[in-house]
């Protein structure tokens, strides 16, 4: 079992920037692959961004390339997600997983913290 609490989120104009945070307790973290997931209103879950165990490997939904970066600290059992150049469409609750696996679905993590709202004004 391991328990995960984001933060980090709030409201930012179009074009702004916002890290976002998971931190994690309980049973070991780095055996984990973690991912962020958000949620719009009406909208299905969908992944955003994936890290493997170890740090060494991450993977972006074609929404996130080269505005979010997933890392994470093995020593601190944090996540991060920093966002740039944020748009209103990535308005949505933001989520994190644990897993045991790098993978895109919602099934395959059974772990989940309680969200983050991040808004994003035009």
């Amino acid at each position: 079992q391991v328990q995960l609490v984001e933060s980090g989120g709030g409201l930012v104009q179009a074009g702004g920037s916002l890290r976002l945070s998971c931190a994690a307790s309980g049973r070991s973290f780095n055996i984990y692959a973690m991912g962020w997931f958000r949620q719009a209103p009406g909208k299905e879950r969908e992944i955003v961004a994936a890290i493997n165990w170890s740090g060494t490997s991450t993977d972006y939904a074609d929404s996130a390339k080269g505005r979010f970066t997933i890392s994470r600290d093995n020593a601190k059992n944090t996540v991060w997600l920093q966002m740039i150049s944020l748009k209103p469409e990535d308005t949505a609750v933001y989520y994190c997983a644990a897993g045991p696996g790098m993978r895109a679905g919602v099934k395959d993590y059974p772990y989940w913290g309680q969200g983050t709202q991040v808004t994003v004004s035009s």
